[in-house]
């Protein structure tokens, strides 16, 4: 006898038996029960989440003789009945399934159409079932519109796709849609337990949810990979075997990877990047079960009391990482490992391209801005003060190098961390650039407190910020506003419309012009010139400071160029 998939043998029958779909099943088991009945149905959703089943068990709810051959629609279809086995089957004269993928022409859409001039022969209703109805020409869809308006009472329409977008309104206005959500992890497990319990195979817990997260909200495509995991462990499911298969990476990995940033060691991310290409292991898989165990830890941080809700064997690791990692460290990994993975195809090596995204994150940790310690001979010892006032100037810091001294230097200032800088000839001349010209205008500070507020809502990021940061709102009227910015490159279609739909979505319903010119008030220059304002109370402060003039005339102490910057612009 063949061998029967586990996508196939275990298809639903019944609207019961109906998995991750229970708004759709409760729809219509209502319209069924009240004899409700639409004349067209449109259903939607990804790959393998059950359209093509929910038109078979509506057409045999539909046609359901009953055991005793006296039933009539019915929410609960027997299963047994004639009309029912042989839609099950796909031997129902009076049930019509249509690829249009395959059949996509006006040609076949008439012939089809031409056969619903004749009533049923078997049942109670003819159903006319098109599986991916968007790929049908612009002439097939204006051929079936009649019908499908004012279809013969014997006739039901019933149309799949999984891209909604593709089908016309003069279509789409003519059906009851219902989408079919993609299924949770959770659910695609405990179905895959439930059948492998059937079919009494052995199965370790960790392999199925690996399987479940892998069908990524498909059922069927979970079967098929279940499929395929025992054959390939043969006959059994382990975790090893099912990673192997998959190409996953070893949680312990992962674990590592994440410990790894958040102690700042950047050779130990190395080495377990390496341990992935010896072993074969998929680099963007690395990066995905990062992403979903930074979720997990982020949600922890939030909400700490979940730490004792989940049966996840990993728990208490994630938790431990989770207060190893401060919230913000984990937000940024979260983003750049989502990001990283769409840089992967484009490096020539995937593996140093992963290695690239991680260190990514060691680059913006606070403490790797800083500027290590330099080591000088006993005979120029340095002397690194601290200089904070009461005043309302921002706070600072500052470095003096001190000439050789007979006695040491006694303070009663308190004790206070000093972040030292290298050292440079006080003659050297400073590399900071001057400030580009601001001239501020009623326009640029309403676009300024636009944008900060779009900033501080995380409604944009990456291009798209930058897009606002950098512009100048020229002009504004009731349903467009006009913005001017002096690169090019930012004037991206896909950023712009981005910018547009977060200042709709804040109550600005308008229409954004760009247009390339000199800028003279943005954002980006409202922020340089306030740093530059603080940089210059920051060194006025220090150089006035009556402690620092006393060490730069008694010891002959300089003060390094650069070296002074305001306590909220150091890590």
């Amino acid at each position: 006898m063949s061998y029967l998939v586990l996508a196939r043998k275990y298809r639903p029958r019944n609207f019961t038996e109906m998995v991750g779909q229970g708004h759709v099943v409760q729809a219509l088991t209502n319209a069924l029960v009240q004899q409700r009945l639409h004349h067209a149905y449109l259903f939607t959703g990804t790959r393998g989440v059950g359209k093509t089943t929910v038109s078979r068990i509506l057409a045999k709810s539909l046609n359901c003789q009953g055991i005793d051959g006296q039933g009539g629609i019915t929410a609960e279809p027997c299963g047994v009945c004639q009309a029912c086995k042989d839609i099950d089957s796909g031997r129902f004269i009076d049930y019509t399934e249509l690829d249009a993928a395959s059949n996509r022409g006006v040609d076949e859409i008439q012939s089809l159409l031409e056969q619903a001039v004749y009533k049923p022969v078997q049942g109670r209703f003819k159903v006319f079932m098109i599986d991916e109805v968007h790929m049908l020409t612009n002439t097939a869809f204006n051929a079936m519109l009649k019908t499908l308006e004012e279809p013969p009472e014997y006739l039901k329409f019933v149309l799949a796709t999984t891209d909604p977008q593709k089908v016309p309104v003069t279509v789409l206005s003519r059906c009851l849609q219902f989408n079919l959500r993609p299924m949770a992890p959770e659910t695609v497990f405990e179905h895959l337990t439930q059948v492998l319990s059937q079919e009494n195979l052995p199965a370790e817990p960790i392999a199925l949810k690996l399987l479940a997260r892998a069908a990524r909200g498909s059922m069927r495509d979970a079967l098929s990979l279940t499929d395929q995991a025992i054959a390939f462990g043969s006959g059994q499911l382990q975790e090893a075997t099912v990673r192997l298969m998959l190409g996953s990476v070893d949680r312990s990995h992962v674990m590592g990877l994440i410990d790894a940033l958040a102690r700042g060691h950047g050779a130990d991310v190395v080495s377990i990047v390496e341990a992935l290409r010896l072993n074969g292991l998929s680099a963007a898989s690395a990066l995905e079960d990062m992403s979903v165990v930074l979720q997990r830890m982020a949600v922890l941080q939030a909400v700490p009391q979940t730490d004792a809700e989940s049966d996840d064997p990993d728990q208490q690791e994630m938790a431990r990482l989770s207060r190893t990692m401060p919230a913000d460290e984990t937000q940024l990994l979260y983003s750049i490992c989502l990001h990283g993975r769409a840089e992967l195809g484009l490096a020539p090596d995937e593996y140093a391209a992963v290695t690239m995204v991680l260190l990514r994150l060691l680059a913006f940790k606070p403490s790797a801005m800083g500027l290590k310690q330099v080591a000088l001979p006993e005979a120029q010892k340095k002397t690194s003060l601290t200089a904070q006032t009461q005043q309302t100037a921002t706070p600072v810091r500052a470095v003096a190098q001190a000439s050789p001294v007979k006695a040491q230097l006694e303070t009663s200032a308190p004790p206070i961390q000093v972040k030292t800088l290298a050292v440079r000839d006080a003659s050297e001349p400073s590399q900071r650039a001057a400030p580009r010209s601001l001239v501020i205008t009623e326009e640029g500070q309403f676009w300024a407190e636009t944008v900060a507020s779009l900033v501080a809502a995380e409604s944009i990021n990456a291009l798209v910020r930058e897009l606002a940061l950098q512009s100048q709102l020229v002009a504004r009227d009731t349903d467009q506003w006009q913005l001017r910015i002096e690169s090019e490159s930012l004037n991206q279609g896909t950023a712009r419309e981005r910018l547009q739909a977060a200042l709709n979505a804040v109550g600005h319903s308008v229409k954004l012009v760009i247009e390339i010119g000199k800028v003279s008030d943005s954002p980006a220059l409202r922020n340089a010139a306030t740093l530059a304002e603080k940089q210059k109370a920051a060194e006025d402060l220090i150089q006035s400071d009556p402690l620092v003039q006393k060490m730069i005339h008694e010891f002959g102490a300089k003060i390094v160029p650069g070296s002074i910057k305001p306590i909220s612009f150091i890590s």
